[in-house]
């Protein structure tokens, strides 16, 4: 048995090997044995390696060092995205898009549906008079097809709004923002019913010329505006729906007369 075999387990753990020191004949005392070589010493305090006995612990300690590295590496980069993942909602690491007040519609939308639907229902009141007055067949025909139209797409228009959870009415304070409330009146409708025979199909074509302006300049302020795809489709319908009917009321109208001055005939196409 050796000087060093005779030490106790504690000392034998806390022996520091010395650096550099030439071999010596004889028997080593300086190595330890095979199960004491792994807690001896750190690797940056052991000593050049000197023989081939000793030769493979560097070799399997940069293996631990640097496979505990990468691993390391990859448990920050998880922990960086796992924070901006949380954080930001998207791989930007900015805000997550989203639509306005996460419905996808905003106030434009509301209001042209709260705004077209009074208009729609006392455009049909307007065109329903020509099924009791004198007017041409033609006048009749486009007068049905308008109370047509704009019924179907009242009931879209409310159905809408159901779907949103909106008032089908909005207050009319709340029209100020939004150029006021369009509409034809029923003072309005008193006065064409009271024109004369001859004189009642062009009263009511420039009335009603000017309530179907009125409906392109709100779909025209919607498309502009609005946010809601199937709205501003809507919209985009009534404003070429509208211009046509108007285009066609124009031609029946023909010149002006002697009655007074007609609507301005781009009005609608402003």
């Amino acid at each position: 048995m050796t000087e060093r075999d005779e030490l106790p387990p504690m000392k034998r753990h806390a022996t520091e090997r010395p650096a550099a020191v030439p071999p010596a004949a004889g028997p080593r005392t300086t190595d330890l044995p095979a199960t004491d070589r792994h807690t001896a010493v750190s690797p940056a305090a052991a000593p050049p390696v000197t023989d081939g006995e000793t030769s493979e612990r560097p070799a399997a300690m940069r293996g631990v060092v640097k496979y505990g590295a990468v691993a390391l590496l990859i448990a920050c980069v998880a922990l960086v995205f796992a924070q901006c993942g949380a954080a930001g909602g998207s791989p930007s690491g900015g805000p997550a898009p989203a639509s306005r007040g996460g419905d996808g519609f905003n106030s434009q939308d509301v209001m042209f549906l709260q705004m077209m639907l009074p208009h729609q229902e006392q455009g049909v009141k307007l065109v329903r008079l020509a099924k009791d007055h004198p007017v041409s067949p033609r006048v009749r025909t486009l007068a049905l097809a308008i109370e047509s139209t704009q019924i179907a797409e009242a009931e879209q228009m409310q159905r809408r709004l159901r779907e949103w959870r909106r008032p089908l009415r909005a207050q009319s304070h709340e029209h100020a923002a939004h150029g006021g409330m369009p509409q034809t009146t029923d003072a309005e409708l008193e006065v064409l019913v009271r024109n004369p025979p001859d004189r009642f199909e062009r009263a009511f074509l420039n009335l009603l010329i000017g309530h179907q302006d009125d409906a392109v300049q709100m779909a025209r302020l919607e498309t502009g505006k609005g946010e809601d795809a199937w709205t501003r489709n809507l919209a985009a319908r009534v404003d070429r729906s509208r211009s046509a009917q108007i285009d066609q009321m124009l031609a029946i109208l023909g010149p002006p007369s002697s009655e007074g001055p007609r609507p301005p005939e781009d009005s609608h196409r402003k």
